[in-house]
């Protein structure tokens, strides 16, 4: 089977991640429960008058297909694979309020079918005039995975040459109220640098759009391989680093081969259990790095998880902010991703350097 290879990235987050001059360069810090992605210039992307008309989630995902499509110099894919969690939100809550409001009369259906949850893949396909395969993916914290599971399978058996793939959530009034209420977001602001050593229930939530061109052809601007990935609904924390070695081992590896391990952490006391458990056994002695104090957890958090781990492989070098642990890798060869959110969808995925 034929190598698959991220070709390249395009991404819109709470970090400097649009441009690749200031691309993670300077962490930004935040201090609050909820972290909103930055607004890129959206009309050097989308018509104005569009782009009016359109959810964030939307907006975000155009941007970041686009930038991605232009680094890997194509106009149009032969597949569109789209990963998300909750959906357009904030249409949802428009189309839903509505009904309450106008006692379920006189409804505008525009926020309705711009609330679906495979929006974002048709906006992109009309954007791109992409008529090939066009899948959403709506399977929680591992919607992400489950798009690049998809399109790995494609690549390697040759049925597609260059496949468009993302994760995207946005965050949305009311449903900050709800994650509230039920201690899923944490009640209190706490600072990016700190969200680890909280020692309190519930995350700090965010949202973004990462989209990666994949392809079965090495380009000179190629970043990494994906050299496997497996998914799991729930596992015992026990088991955890039973299964990160027999994924390795899969893939002919021993865990002191794997140059950085890189975790989902978000500071919730409850469940980074599951990570601290795989740092402090098999990889103690692996340079560990987090993301999600500094772009907020959501369902396809994972998805910038991927692009960081690109950025390592391909730059050699990482940032600061994002380690964990005092150990300095002198090389970045192989690097495996760990994710799961609330104990449930739990994911691997390893990627090599071309």
């Amino acid at each position: 089977m034929k190598n698959v290879y991220i070709n390249s990235v395009g991404s819109v987050s709470s970090q400097n991640t649009t441009d690749d001059a200031d691309f993670l360069k300077e962490i930004i810090s935040y201090n609050d429960t909820t972290i909103p992605a930055l607004n890129p210039n959206y009309k050097d992307f989308i018509p104005p008058a569009a782009a009016r008309r359109m959810a964030k989630g939307i907006k975000m995902s155009i941007v970041a297909s686009k930038i991605a499509l232009q680094k890997a110099n194509l106009e149009t894919v032969d597949a569109i694979i789209t990963g998300t969690g909750m959906g357009c939100l904030h249409d949802s809550e428009k189309f839903l309020s509505a009904i309450i409001d106008n006692n379920e009369e006189y409804l505008t259906p525009t926020p309705f079918i711009q609330s679906t949850h495979n929006t974002v893949g048709g906006q992109i396909a009309l954007e791109i005039q992409c008529k090939g395969y066009n899948f959403t993916y709506v399977h929680g914290s591992n919607s992400f995975e489950s798009a690049l599971l998809d399109a790995k399978m494609q690549l390697e058996l040759d049925e597609a040459t260059n496949i468009l793939i993302g994760g995207v959530d946005e965050l949305a009034a009311h449903t900050i109220l709800l994650n509230k209420a039920i201690h899923h977001i944490k009640e209190t602001p706490v600072e990016s640098s700190k969200v680890l050593n909280s020692n309190t229930k519930g995350a700090i939530y965010g949202e973004g759009a990462n989209f990666f061109v994949l392809s079965n052809k090495k380009q000179d601007s190629s970043l990494a391989i994906v050299a496997d990935l497996q998914t799991f609904n729930t596992l015992p924390i026990q088991s955890v680093a039973e299964k990160a070695r027999e994924f390795l081992l899969a893939n002919n590896l021993h865990p002191s081969e794997i140059d950085a391990l890189i975790l989902g952490n978000n500071g919730d006391v409850e469940f980074d259990t599951f990570y601290n458990h795989l740092a402090t056994t098999d990889f103690q002695n692996v340079q560990q790095f987090v993301y999600k104090p500094w772009i907020g957890e959501f369902n396809t958090a994972s998805s910038f998880g991927v692009l960081l781990a690109t950025n390592i492989l391909k730059t050699q070098s990482a940032p600061k902010a994002f380690q964990m642990n005092n150990i300095v890798s002198s090389q970045y060869k192989t690097i495996l991703l760990y994710n799961q959110y609330r104990g449930e969808n739990h994911s691997f995925t390893l990627l090599r350097q071309c």
